[in-house]
């Protein structure tokens, strides 16, 4: 990635934060790709371009519903015209906000984790659904299954309603949840319209300096969320997704425990991955765009 000549604040598993001023800061989408929660040695090329493109997407295509980090400034606003070239794809200028503590998951389909709970307990974070429920199969009604907001190379873990409220307080918690749910209704009707399933998505919120709810991070990505292609979903099975699903899959197969470092994933995997993300990534910002 370029030299880019404002400090850096923050490294995330994906993103570099930059700060501009006591405002705003530059949030910079990386190659690098994450499994479990832990950063792998090798990046995908081209993958935090293609994240930036979706998020931005989404931010605009909600912004009706509540207000996004977007400051309005450009790339070409604060910084130096040869770095913002080489970054204007993969970089936003964004709000500074106060983080929300917990990450705000929002699910409409039996799928990964919550299917995994619900064969133990019939239950997906504690919330109960009816029995003989099938692997991919849509909910009753979209949940909302929040889990803690762990640092780099932790793990975050889910919980429940009240712990949620425990953490960020009932009334903050309840605002959260609606926000949540009535964001991934809206963009999940109209994938759906595009021949995309959206199975599940995590929102991040923060709060701005007047304690107003902001959308923040990154909006509805393959990073974020699980991406099925509609002609292709089938209940009862594990349908194919617009993701890293591929490397997670070498990775569970490999017997490694989850914690850092990652093995080595092996270049044939790395290559099928980057293609992936080349070809399926592409196909939802070409589907999703053409209103646009």
């Amino acid at each position: 990635m370029s030299d880019i000549s404002l400090k850096k604040i923050y490294s995330g598993k994906v993103r570099d934060l930059y700060e501009i001023d006591e405002q705003r800061m530059l949030m910079v989408a990386s190659d690098r790709l994450s499994a479990f929660d832990v950063i792998l040695d090798d990046p995908i090329p081209g993958k935090g371009e293609i994240l930036t493109q979706i998020s931005n997407f989404w931010f605009q295509k909600l912004v009706h519903i509540m207000p996004n980090h977007f400051t309005g400034n450009t790339v070409y606003d604060v910084l130096p015209e040869d770095q913002a070239r080489a970054l204007e794809k993969r970089a936003v200028v964004a709000k500074k906000l106060e983080p929300v503590k917990v990450e705000a998951i929002v699910r409409g389909y039996l799928a990964g984790s919550g299917w995994k709970d619900y064969q133990q307990s019939g239950s997906v974070c504690g919330i109960a659904l009816p029995a003989g429920m099938r692997e991919a199969q849509q909910l009753p009604e979209v949940i909302f299954t929040p889990s803690t907001k762990a640092a780099v190379g932790d793990h975050d873990e889910n919980i429940s309603f009240a712990e949620c409220e425990q953490i960020i307080g009932a009334e903050l918690a309840a605002e959260v949840r609606a926000k949540a749910i009535e964001l991934y209704t809206e963009a999940a009707a109209y994938a759906k319209t595009r021949g995309i399933i959206i199975c599940d998505t995590k929102f991040e919120f923060g709060l701005d300096e007047e304690g107003v709810l902001t959308l923040m991070d990154e909006v509805l990505t393959p990073d974020s969320s699980r991406f099925w292609p509609a002609d292709q979903y089938q209940v009862g099975t594990n349908p194919p997704s617009f993701d890293k699903q591929f490397v997670r899959d070498w990775l569970e197969q490999s017997g490694w425990n989850k914690q850092a470092p990652a093995p080595k994933v092996p270049a044939e995997v790395i290559e099928k991955t980057v293609a992936k993300y080349r070809e399926q990534l592409g196909i939802p910002v070409a589907r999703l765009r053409k209103e646009i």
